[in-house]
């Protein structure tokens, strides 16, 4: 990445680089190399929500995602009891909102992931959308409708999130029409709480939710928000590479209310 000779003085680069260090030391060999770190635009700016010179941060429209997550996780790091950060998008379908799970960071989440991406998600749209969480653990089988290890994966990832989140509207595993219309949840699942109407939508894998929100976006003609990241202790997120000037301000603001709503 770029080094110090690539980035303006700034006195909050030793800072910053302490910080780094201080982190990670292994990855440090000594005061020198971490300034030529912390000069690396994505660490730095990293580091300033970390110490909090920002409230936030939104980076990616010319770095791939991994390097922004990278960079988020070392200076930032994760939120308390969180096992990894993920990534949702908010798509405007009608006049239904949807927040989709986890689009951009974790290829095959394992049951605690998969509860703890839920978790942020309910928090953030509470903060983002302003509407009740409801939540679904999207399979292709509803309650026991198919069997075999990864249908199990997603209904201890649902029994998981009732025991962090027994206040929130939840069920799983659901297929996608049982999760988001109530006329065929009321015929293959009429005991859930969910009832056809979930505005949180947790895939099973990252090629899953990555796909369907690209299919809803481009066959549905959905508005599209994000990539927003989850479930680091301060907010950072990332933004596609083909991102356009509308798409970079819509994550900024998301961002802002992120950090808005850990303020209060």
């Amino acid at each position: 990445g770029p080094g110090l000779r690539d980035v303006p003085a700034d006195q909050r680069l030793s800072a910053i680089g302490e910080h780094l260090r201080q982190r990670r030391p292994e990855h440090v060999r000594d005061g020198v190399h971490a300034l030529d770190l912390a000069s690396n635009p994505l660490r730095f700016a990293a580091g300033l929500v970390a110490l909090g010179d920002a409230d936030g941060c939104v980076a990616g429209a010319s770095t791939p995602t991994a390097d922004v997550v990278r960079a988020a996780l070392w200076a930032i790091g994760l939120a308390p009891g969180h096992a990894s950060a993920s990534a949702a998008m908010y798509l405007g379908v009608g006049d239904r909102v949807l927040t989709y799970v986890d689009v951009a960071v974790v290829p095959s989440p394992d049951t605690e992931q998969l509860a703890y991406a839920a978790l942020a998600a309910a928090a953030d749209r509470r903060a983002l959308v302003g509407d009740e969480p409801i939540v679904a653990f999207l399979s292709f089988s509803t309650k026991g409708s198919a069997g075999g290890a990864e249908v199990d994966r997603v209904r201890s990832a649902a029994e998981r999130f009732r025991v962090l989140a027994p206040e929130i509207v939840s069920d799983g595993e659901l297929q996608i029409d049982a999760a988001l219309v109530p006329a065929v949840a009321a015929r293959k699942c009429p005991a859930s709480a969910v009832r056809g109407c979930a505005n949180i939508l947790v895939f099973p894998s990252l090629d899953a939710a990555n796909i369907s929100y690209k299919l809803t976006e481009r066959l549905c003609g959905a508005t599209a928000a994000g990539p927003l990241l989850q479930g680091l202790a301060r907010p950072m997120s990332d933004l596609s590479r083909g991102a356009e000037p509308d798409d970079i301000v819509d994550v900024a603001a998301m961002v802002a209310l992120q950090a808005s709503a850990r303020r209060h």
